[in-house]
């Protein structure tokens, strides 16, 4: 399937609201397709996650993980992949973590965001099975960044300092091997 364009910050597609995945469309080609269309532009971009809004499609849809060890994360553990449609988030607790992130639509930059450390996420994979999961740390901070996008939401709108938010290459030169 076709690497597709990713949107970047300032385009208004990437500031909508997603629509729910209907029901008729769970198990088939269209949403396999989208599926495939994620998974190939996240790889060639060396992501660890993205959303359907980020390629221009207003669906809660988001994947992420099973990039093994990803460039952009080096000390980061891998995640398993997977696709969430139709997202539910829920904290298990109230503790924060600060950690620096970055975004396929806001290319070069990093920005240090407080994200919930532990979380519960439901939804439903691209066949229509519902799951859950417990997670924390790197995991959930992912869920939370992909699942942002399908509210309208790039992570520097969630960046407290921002003494704490410029280039990449100028706040971590070893990345730029």
């Amino acid at each position: 399937m076709p690497i597709r364009e990713i949107l970047k910050m300032g385009d208004p597609r990437l500031l909508r609201v997603a629509e729910p995945v209907p029901s008729e469309m769970f198990g088939g080609d269209t949403l396999r397709a989208l599926v495939v269309d994620l998974l190939d532009t996240m790889k060639a971009a060396s992501g660890a996650g993205i959303a359907a809004p980020q390629i221009g499609v207003n669906l809660r849809v988001v994947i992420f993980g099973g990039n093994g060890k990803n460039p952009r994360y080096p000390d980061a553990p891998e995640i398993p992949f997977t696709v969430l449609c139709n997202p539910v988030l829920e904290p298990t607790g109230d503790e924060k973590s600060a950690g620096w992130e970055g975004c396929l639509s806001v290319p070069g930059l990093r920005g240090e965001v407080p994200r919930f450390e532990r979380l519960s996420y439901r939804g439903y994979d691209a066949e229509g099975i519902p799951f859950e999961r417990r997670v924390e740390g790197f995991h959930a901070r992912v869920v939370q960044h992909e699942c942002d996008h399908l509210d309208g939401v790039l992570y520097p709108r969630r960046v407290e300092d921002m003494t704490r938010f410029g280039f990449t290459d100028v706040l971590f030169p070893a990345l730029q091997s």
